[in-house]
Formats: structure tokens, sequence, C-alpha cells
């Protein structure tokens, strides 16, 4: 008995100092944090972001392990790996609660986004679809603290390209008087209704009521009129749906109609496109439009099976990769789609 509980005693320490540094181990990890936060200095007086604004929150800063772990833990997925169909994430995406709430919120916010949408070219339902999938309408946007977290994975290094940029773009916003409060989101720095990133929020952000302020945590005329001017920016065509459902004859030559060029981001995504047709070209070839409907002849547009031959598929124009451009992925972007339809209907 004695043997066990001294086993268990000894298990039990171990367990202990390996999710508890011991204090040399921690001490020496501040000042190196520490360290890395004063040699950010120069980059951020070169944005004019004032000593005093980094004087308050760099004292406050810790590394939080739990950001790097989720960082760490993010699913894989070589350029080999296998890709599920789509069928199973359109139920759980644009199910019938979301589709409810996105027409309330559809219904509620009209009169803004007819106005966002005759300025911009940006249908309603695009905005309202965005919203919808990015933080269920408002529900919840993360509370992380973003300073922090970002400050964690920029120290970090794995992604030091992606992440110091985007700390020094909250170092920035909050410069700006945006309060620490309101800077909260994804462990990874999403925030806001429209979860942009903070560099994306300085560059994009929009005044939708008027007020003078962009304020995309609380406005949803900020948030909607924001995730507009993304699209718009995206290169967001007016007059030209995202793409249309459609069903592809058993015979038709996939390999006649396989991509010419090797894309230069996203290959998992882009590699399932096929080269562009234009609409007419696409009917030639026996492609039928799901719901009668389709767009004018000369729109461009590249096909889609994301189940696999003999299930629906979809021919998408340049407006679809404007939603990639929001989310480099082909399941975001359709469910994107199918759910602004279902809203509008």
């Amino acid at each position: 008995m004695r043997s066990i509980i001294l086993l268990l005693f000894l298990g039990l320490g171990a367990v202990v100092s390996a999710v508890l540094p011991n204090e040399p181990a921690r001490a020496q990890e501040d000042v190196a944090f520490r360290s890395y936060l004063e040699s950010l200095r120069p980059k951020a007086r070169s944005m004019g972001i004032r000593d005093a604004t980094l004087n308050s929150v760099f004292p406050t800063l810790t590394p939080n392990p739990r950001v790097i772990q989720l960082d760490q833990n993010q699913p894989g997925g070589g350029a080999y790996a296998p890709i599920p169909n789509f069928e199973p994430y359109r139920l759980r995406h644009v199910d019938a609660a979301r589709i409810s709430r996105g027409r309330v919120a559809y219904q509620s916010n009209r009169s803004r986004l007819a106005r966002i949408e005759a300025e911009t070219g940006v249908p309603e339902e695009i905005m309202v679809a965005i919203y919808g999938h990015e933080t269920n309408y408002g529900s919840y946007t993360g509370d992380f603290d973003l300073i922090r977290s970002l400050a964690t994975l920029a120290y970090e290094g794995r992604r030091r390209t992606l992440f110091e940029p985007e700390l020094l773009a909250t170092l920035k916003m909050l410069d700006n008087g945006v309060p620490r409060s309101r800077l909260v989101g994804s462990w990874a720095g999403a925030t806001g209704y429209p979860q942009f990133l903070p560099s994306v929020y300085l560059r994009l952000g929009k005044d939708g009521d008027g007020d003078g302020r962009v304020d995309i945590w609380n406005s949803e005329a900020d948030a909607l009129a924001s995730i507009a001017n993304y699209f718009v920016k995206a290169g967001w065509r007016r007059d030209q749906p995202w793409g249309v459902a459609v069903s592809v004859p058993s015979g038709l030559d996939r390999a006649s109609i396989g991509a010419r060029t090797a894309p230069a981001r996203c290959p998992r995504v882009f590699n399932r496109h096929s080269r562009w047709l234009t609409m007419a070209e696409w009917r030639r070839l026996g492609v039928t439009s799901a719901n009668g409907n389709w767009p004018a002849d000369t729109v461009m547009a590249t096909l889609l099976e994301p189940d696999g031959p003999g299930k629906t598929a979809y021919l998408l124009t340049s407006n679809y990769r404007a939603i990639l451009d929001y989310n480099c992925s082909n399941f975001y972007a359709l469910s994107v789609g199918l759910l602004a339809d279902a809203v509008k209907r």
C-alpha cells in the first residue's frame, strides 16, 4: 500500500511539474516575453502609436498558454488529405434556425441594407449571411483579450509574420480610441460582428450609422456597412449572382474542362474548380439550372461538384471568389451563398 501511495505521489508530482514550469523557467520566459514586446516599439512608433499607449498596455500582458495550445491544435489537412462531402456541412450551417434568424435580421435592417446595397452593389442578403455565419447574428463574438492573444501568438513565433502585424494593428486601434474592453474576440484575433482581423478593421471598417465611429461590436449598421466595403474591395460585381445550383450530365467530359492554371493560394480550394466558361457554353455542354434561372449568357463561371458526380453541382461566378477572399473555404463560401438565397426567399 505504501508503495502504491508513493507511486501515486510521484506521478502526481510529475503531472504538476509538467503543467507548472518551475520558477526560474517562468522568470526566464517573462524576461523573453517583455524583451519581445519592447522590440516592437520602433515599429509601433512608425505607425504613429504613442509610447503612452504602449506603456499602458505592455506591463499588463502575460503569455496565454491556452492560445498557444489552440493554435498548435489546429486541424491539419495536407495537400492529399481526403476532402469530405459538402452536404453534412450544409445541413449544419444552412439549417432552419440560422435561416429563421437571418430572415429576422434581414427584415429588421431592410432600410439600412437597401441603402448600403444601392451604394455598393453588394446584395443585402450576402451581408446578412456573412453576419450569420461569423457570429450567428451577433450572438457570440468571442471573449479572448485580443492584445494578449496576439502578443502571445506573435511572441511564440511559429506564425509571427501573420500575428505580429495584427498585434500592432490592435495597438493602433487602442491608440485611436477604441476602448480596451471592446478589443475582445477569437483566440486568433478576429473581432466584432463581422469577425474582422484588426488590420482589416483599420483598412475597411465603415461608419454605417453616421455617428462618426466605426463600432463593429455594437452597431449592426457599422458591421453591415463594413462587410459590404470588404466585398467592394474584394471585387464584387454589381447585379451578378454568386452562383447557381446545377445538374451536370453524366457524360460530361470533365478532363476537357479542367483548370489550366496553378492556383497561387488555397490550392485545396481552387484545384476543385473547373476552368472558366460562359453560362452559354455551360448550357451547350448540357448543364441545367436546378431552379430554371440562369445568369446572363456572357457571365463567366467555374464548375464545382462538392459531393462528387451525380449530386448537386454549382456554377460559380467571380463574386464567389469574393466570398472566398473573406474565408478561403469552398464549404464556407457555398454555405454563405445558400444561406443568402434562403434568407431572401
